[in-house]
């Protein structure tokens, strides 16, 4: 069942925008890291909706990682963790449901002391069981645990998110 379509989205890119430009308006760079395929393509469409209305340096990167099993391969970013001393910081994600994803993403980070992380995500599943709270978040929808989200966004103008029984 189709939950969201490419109008709604392109309404909460846009909300998104804002809220993410009106908390850093006094900053020169801000570095947007999405994790993975789904997480990074997301990143660039708000990263170009952002480009729109503020004057800021967004810096495009990724985290990838294995999110069934995060332990099992090694958690890379595509940059020099040093560049990201003293750095905002935005981590990104499509869907958001124990936290576990984010949790581990996270862990990049953790060898350099940023000036702030922030989370965002498309759709919000609040079912979280790590310690990880979403500052940005498209739609919150209270499903069940057994019920999943699939996010389409690899054709423009035909972006979707479903919700699977």
């Amino acid at each position: 069942m189709k939950i969201l379509d490419h109008i709604q989205i392109t309404r909460k890119l846009e909300r998104m925008s804002f809220e993410i430009a009106e908390s850093n308006f006094d900053i020169e760079k801000l570095y947007l890291i999405g994790i993975n395929n789904n997480g990074y393509n997301f990143t660039k469409m708000l990263k170009s909706y952002l480009k729109k209305i503020c004057k800021t340096d967004i810096k495009l990167l990724r985290i990838s990682l294995n999110p069934k099993n995060p332990v099992a391969e090694e958690i890379t970013i595509d940059i020099d963790k040093k560049e990201l001393e003293a750095a905002n910081i935005i981590v990104i994600d499509d869907v958001a449901n124990t936290g576990r994803t984010l949790f581990y993403a996270m862990k990049v980070l953790m060898d350099v002391v940023p000036e702030k992380v922030e989370t965002a995500v498309l759709v919000d599943r609040m079912h979280k069981s790590f310690p990880i709270a979403i500052n940005y978040v498209g739609q919150s929808f209270a499903t069940t645990i057994q019920e999943n989200i699939l996010v389409k966004l690899d054709k423009a103008g035909e972006e979707a998110v479903y919700l699977e029984m």
